[in-house]
This record gives C-alpha cells, sequence and structure tokens, in this order.
C-alpha cells in the first residue's frame, strides 16, 4: 500500500489497435496513451508479475528479486545495499557478508548465496501462479512437519507479496490538444528530479505508437552498429531517420510524417547510415565511436551521402575527408545547440550545396581553420584536438613503445588497450611540487600507450623511464625528451611540444603550418 508515483500519459491523435509501443499503450481500439513518466516502474512490474526477471538492456544477466519471508515486523533502516554484486564472486565469507547485511531486508536484488537459503523466494515464483505451500516445499520445508504458526506467517507473506498485482495506480493522462512543446515543458517540471525526457525519447514514443514494430526494426540495427564499434544512441539513428525524410532534424515534425514515408525513410536512412559508417571507417580512419566529436557528424554524412545518391567524385570525396576531420576537430556540433548546427549544414546540402560549402560554414563558425598554439594550450582528453591527434599519430604507425602495437582504439585485453598516458607522470609531478593539474592534463603532456606501458612508467621521471624505450617511437608521437625530461623543465617540454603538435595536426588536415 506505499505510494509508488503517479502515471504521466499523453494522448495520442489517432486510434490504433496495437499494443506493440516503445512506451506503453491503452487497451486497443481508442486513443492509445503514449507513456511519458513511470516507463521504468511499470516496465519491472510487467515483467515481475508475468513471473519473469526484469531484463535490463545492457546488462547481461536479467534481474531477478527475492522476497525474504524471515524479514522483521518491524520498518527497517538500511543504508548500504550493494545491487551490483557479482554473483561469480561469491566465496564463503562472501555469503556470511551478505546474509548478515540483507537478513533485516523484504526484497533484495538476487545473489546466488540468498537463493540458496530457504527463508529467501523468488519474485517471479510468487506471480507464476504457484501456491504457497508449493513454494514454501521447493525451498526444502517439510510442510507436514512445519510449525503451524511458522507456516500460516509464511504463507501471509507470500499472499501479500501476491497482493501486489492488485495496487491502483493514479493516472494523469495530458488532452491530445497539448503541443510538443508543452508536453515536453511538463514532463521537465514533473520530473525535475528524474530522469529528464529527451526530445528524441518522445520522438520515439510517437514513431512507435503509429508503426507497430518499429521499436524492435530500431533496436535490432543499434545492436548491430554496436559491433561495429559505434555505440549510437536511438536518437542519433531516429535523427538520421528524420534527416532523410524531412531534410531537417528537427524531431517537432515527427507526429505529421505519414507512416508511409517513414517505413520508407527507414530503408533510406539505413542505407545512408551504413555508408556514413563504411566512410568514416575507410575513407577517414574512424572505426570507433571514441574517435568522434560528436555523433551528429556520421548524420551529416549520411545525408551527404543519400543527397548525392551515393554517386561521388574524387574532389568531392576529398574535400568531405577534409570537411569531417575539420569539423570533427574543431568539435563542430559542440559549440553552440547541435542541433542548429546540424540544421545548417543539412540545409546547406539540401540546397544544392557541397562539401566545400560546408567548410566555408565551419570557416565562419571557428574563424580560422588551422591550429594555432593558443588555441591549443590548455586543451586536454575531452577535446576535438585530442582525438584528431590520435589519428594524425595512427597515420604515421605510432606504435606502443614496449609491445610495438600500432595504436588503435579496437584494441582488446587489458594488457594492451590504448590509453593516454602522461609523459611527465601525474604522481611524478605532484612529488616536484607541480599543482597545475591543467597543464599537466594538456594535450601537450598526453601520449597513447597500452595499460602494462603505462604500469611500467609508473611514477618515474621522464630522465628516469626515456631509455626504457626505442627514441623513434617516442619521435613518432613528437616528444622530444633532448629539449626537457625534468619537472623544472616541464613547461619548456609543453612549448615545444605544442608547437610539434600544432604543425603535425595541420599538416595531417591539409592546412598550412604555423611558424616556429
Amino acid at each position: 500500500g506505499y505510494p509508488s508515483g503517479v502515471i504521466l500519459a499523453w494522448e495520442s491523435d489517432e486510434t490504433i489497435a496495437t499494443r506493440d509501443f516503445a512506451v506503453g499503450a491503452s487497451t486497443p481500439a481508442i486513443r492509445p496513451l503514449l507513456l511519458l513518466d513511470g516507463q521504468q516502474r511499470l516496465t519491472s512490474l510487467s515483467a515481475v508479475l508475468r513471473g519473469e526477471p526484469v531484463t535490463v538492456r545492457g546488462r547481461v544477466r536479467p534481474i531477478e528479486i527475492l522476497f525474504n519471508l524471515e524479514h522483521p515486523d518491524e520498518l527497517t533502516f538500511v543504508t548500504d545495499v550493494n545491487e551490483n554484486s557479482d554473483d561469480d564472486d561469491n566465496s564463503v565469507d562472501a555469503d556470511l557478508d551478505i546474509q548478515q547485511r540483507f537478513r533485516r531486508m523484504t526484497f533484495v536484488v538476487a545473489s546466488k548465496a540468498l537463493e540458496s537459503l530457504p527463508t529467501w523466494v523468488r519474485v517471479s515464483d510468487v506471480f507464476q501462479n504457484q501456491d504457497s505451500l508449493e513454494i514454501l516445499e521447493a525451498k526444502g520445508f517439510d510442510i507436514a512437519t512445519l510449525d503451524k504458526q511458522l507456516r500460516q506467517k509464511y504463507t501471509k507473506r507470500i499472499q501479500d507479496v501476491k497482493s501486489i498485482q492488485d495496487y491502483q495506480y493514479r493516472m494523469d493522462i495530458l488532452e491530445r490538444s497539448k503541443s510538443y512543446e508543452e508536453v515536453t515543458e511538463i514532463f521537465v517540471r514533473v520530473n525535475s528530479l528524474g530522469a529528464k525526457l529527451r526530445s528524441s525519447d518522445l520522438a520515439l514514443a510517437q514513431i512507435t505508437a503509429r508503426w507497430r514494430g518499429s521499436l524492435k526494426l530500431f533496436r535490432d540495427y543499434q545492436d548491430e552498429v554496436e559491433k561495429r564499434g559505434f555505440d549510437l544512441d536511438l536518437g542519433v539513428i531516429l535523427r538520421a531517420l528524420v534527416a532523410v525524410v524531412t531534410s531537417q532534424s528537427k524531431f517537432l515534425t515527427v507526429n505529421s510524417i505519414k507512416l508511409t514515408d517513414l517505413q520508407d525513410g527507414w530503408e533510406r536512412a539505413k542505407k545512408s547510415l551504413e555508408f556514413a559508417l563504411n566512410f568514416v571507417s575507410a575513407n577517414i580512419g574512424i572505426d570507433s565511436q571514441t574517435m568522434l566529436s560528436s555523433p551528429m557528424l556520421l548524420i551529416t554524412t549520411a545525408y551527404w551521402a543519400d543527397r548525392q545518391d551515393y554517386t561521388i567524385s574524387n574532389d568531392e570525396q576529398r574535400a568531405f575527408c577534409q570537411w569531417f576531420l575539420l569539423a570533427n576537430a574543431k568539435g563542430r556540433y559542440s559549440r553552440g545547440s547541435s542541433e542548429t548546427l546540424l540544421d545548417q549544414d543539412l540545409a546547406t546540402l539540401r540546397d544544392g550545396g557541397n562539401a566545400s560549402d560546408l567548410t566555408a560554414r565551419l570557416r565562419i563558425q571557428v574563424g580560422r581553420l588551422e591550429f594555432t598554439t593558443d588555441e591549443l594550450e590548455g586543451r586536454n582528453s575531452r577535446s576535438g584536438a585530442f582525438k584528431t591527434m590520435f589519428l594524425a599519430f595512427r597515420s604515421q604507425d605510432a606504435v606502443d613503445w614496449k609491445t610495438k602495437l600500432k595504436i588503435s582504439a579496437k584494441h582488446h585485453g587489458k594488457s594492451d588497450v590504448i590509453e593516454y598516458h602522461h609523459i611527465f607522470p601525474q604522481a611524478y609531478m605532484k612529488k616536484n611540487s607541480f599543482t597545475d593539474k591543467a597543464k599537466i592534463d594538456d594535450i601537450a603532456n598526453l601520449a597513447f600507450i597500452g595499460a602494462e606501458t603505462n604500469k611500467k612508467i609508473s611514477d618515474r621521471a621522464p630522465s628516469n623511464y626515456r631509455g626504457d624505450f626505442d627514441s623513434d617511437d617516442l619521435s613518432a608521437q613528437l616528444i622530444d625528451f633532448d629539449v626537457a625530461d625534468e619537472a623544472k623543465d616541464f613547461e619548456k617540454f609543453l612549448e615545444h611540444r605544442r608547437l610539434a603538435i600544432v604543425n603535425h595536426l595541420n599538416n595531417f588536415l591539409g592546412l598550412k603550418e604555423e611558424p616556429s
């Protein structure tokens, strides 16, 4: 009988006889209700009431909930719940610890240790229409010899769990006359302390409410793309769909797009996204989303290919590659409203423009395309320049200093995954009383090596570890310890390497170098 929040829904404009919605719907033959707030609660409860564990996207194992037949009668305050324990790590000591921590709780996320105990039953078993006594027998209780009072206590508690299915939710329904903007605003206000509703969430609800089975199509494609190293949010995929259908990226138009146009557009969107992924991987050398400053770049690429009807000249291909690298390096879609900036680029292409026109628009935005030392100062590992530095080094066959593996964002194995390393290690600089974190994290102090190499270096001074590695491998990442290899000359090292990086980036991007 505890309150579980209000369900917030929006009445759709269309009458549809289907239950295959992204975020839930009412019964067939009436106007569907798009579920705006309460999705996680109802999705989890729906699974449990069907006698199933709760499947969470991105988690390998479903979540099973256990009920404690011996939970205390009085309220218990628990502050140290760990719901992420790995079943494979349950030792005898861990089992005892779990029992001590959870014995005063009523419901917990299952672990093998707790599930093996007779007084902990799976909630999914309770809702699979099993008789209470059958559940107790399955847990090893001998009903014939079980104390009468204890049997009554356990069976009543199991029935109390079953009564959860009779819970009556309060529901607020927004009338269909409310606009897209109003609904979004209402949700943000109502749910200000919870997850924010994104425009893509509402767009997904509107599309899947009208197109039966589309959610599975979108998620299946999302899974395919993820296997290729691009973990794209559904919002990015939907925005590509909207772009090829409407030649703009805003989701406000979703509800006015005809169902047949959405279905036809989906085939076009998949084809254009496939091309975009192949193009950036094969032609530009970006084979992982970690190398992108924004996934919006893929949408522009997809729309460009669609507008070109996949017939592209050599000059246009070269020009687009340069625009892509420049836009990625300069953070084109991170300098304001990404949606507005994307729409500007889509409009340029829609109106007959090409890659050179995109570059001209980028120049207006950033002022100058060439990198300068002043511009690079203070940039860190989150910047587009840092990602471009990786691409530039990789194009010159830079390797891990210890293993000689070429640097790549797609290596597997803890030892070989490429990390960025502070050339003058953070711990070393701290020991030498240098505390300017911005300078320590400056990309001029970062190099790309594997975890084991990083561990070998540890907190040693460059003067101490430089002899462990081939000087050519250091030079491939523009590291010149002859300039400086001690903390006292750290800033001199930064200035020298920053200029080298700037010239290397400009050369990689086909731009002019900065005078030394």
